[in-house]
């Protein structure tokens, strides 16, 4: 196997006194500061360079059509996985977000790009690539008064009409309160509709600043009064304690979310927010038992996990 590095060797621990599965040991140690410690990155974190002619194949055509993808823009782990699969994870509205969220990877600006045709582009893709389920997601788009949603709407439509048994996952922003927007993305006929929170409730300011946890909230608890299968993702190893983990499960039950997806935080680069703790597969394990106790329909728990890792298991759930 060809392993490729995918973030620096630091650790940083939690706030937290509590010793549960793999918190605690010689992976991490407890600091109520927070201050880095430099050790060699955990052997679960090893992932495998993206190769092959399936890989290969769907690169050409992502190239092709000139279309986006978060698998490269968000330096997403599992790239190889699931372009070897003959899946990918599209990114409309451009490559540039109007937010400046200190994990993504995406890039940060004045977005130029509003490309009416990229709708048909990403549909006769998904055609030629034989996609059974596709996800999709975008960039912020705050500078635009309907916040993309016409985008949204047209992608969706566009692909139901030229593949009508590929199901659809849309992994939508925060509209901002927007909520005629947040209507027009989600009412094209996609299987699963997914907002990520991220992060726990304390972390907001400084992981996601324009970005406010009630109002993420509120966004999944409209989906869900719309009929929607939600969906929702956060990152563990930023600095959350269980405890903020499982007030943040409670918090999403109580407005609707049916499938939670939580994943470790890697430092895409030196400028990013920093790990501030390695979780160990054993904890993601316990989560996953708590989320399901909690009442979430499915939950989808390991350090390499990502909102579109495994996907298509979360439309009929």
């Amino acid at each position: 196997m060809i392993e490729l590095p995918i973030i620096p060797s630091q650790v940083q621990t939690n706030r937290s006194g509590s010793r549960i599965p793999g918190i605690g040991t010689s992976e991490s140690h407890i600091s109520t500061d927070a201050e880095p410690v430099r050790r060699k990155r955990p052997d679960w974190l090893r992932v495998k360079l993206p190769i092959g002619p399936e890989y290969a194949k769907v690169r050409k055509l992502v190239d092709e059509h000139k279309l986006h993808t978060i698998c490269e823009s968000g330096n997403c782990p599992n790239m190889g996985e699931c372009w070897g699969a003959g899946t990918a994870t599209f990114m409309i509205l451009g490559n540039v977000c109007t937010r400046s969220c200190t994990f993504c990877a995406v890039a940060t600006g004045r977005p130029n790009e509003y490309d009416t045709d990229e709708p048909r582009r990403v549909a006769e893709a998904i055609v030629l690539m034989k996609v059974k389920h596709a996800v999709i997601t975008s960039v912020n788009r705050d500078e635009l008064k309907d916040r993309g949603a016409e985008i949204w709407y047209q992608t969706v439509r566009l692909i139901k009409e030229a593949s009508p048994t590929t199901t659809i996952e849309t992994l939508i922003p925060d509209t901002k309160g927007n909520w005629e927007a947040l209507e027009r993305m989600i009412s094209a006929g996609q299987e699963v509709v997914s907002h990520n929170m991220e992060t726990v409730e304390r972390l907001y300011r400084r992981v996601r600043p324009q970005a406010r946890y009630e109002r993420s909230l509120e966004q999944i608890r409209r989906t869900k009064s719309y009929g929607q299968r939600t969906k929702s993702g956060i990152m563990l190893g930023l600095g959350e304690t269980p405890e903020e983990v499982f007030k943040a499960m409670d918090d999403l039950v109580s407005n609707g979310l049916d499938i939670l997806t939580l994943g470790q935080y890697l430092q895409p680069t030196k400028m990013h927010h920093e790990v501030i703790e390695w979780i160990h597969p054993e904890t993601f394990a316990m989560y996953k038992e708590e989320g399901l106790k909690r009442g979430l329909k499915y939950v989808e728990s390991g350090p390499l996990v990502r909102s579109s890792y495994h996907a298509e298991k979360h439309v009929d759930v």
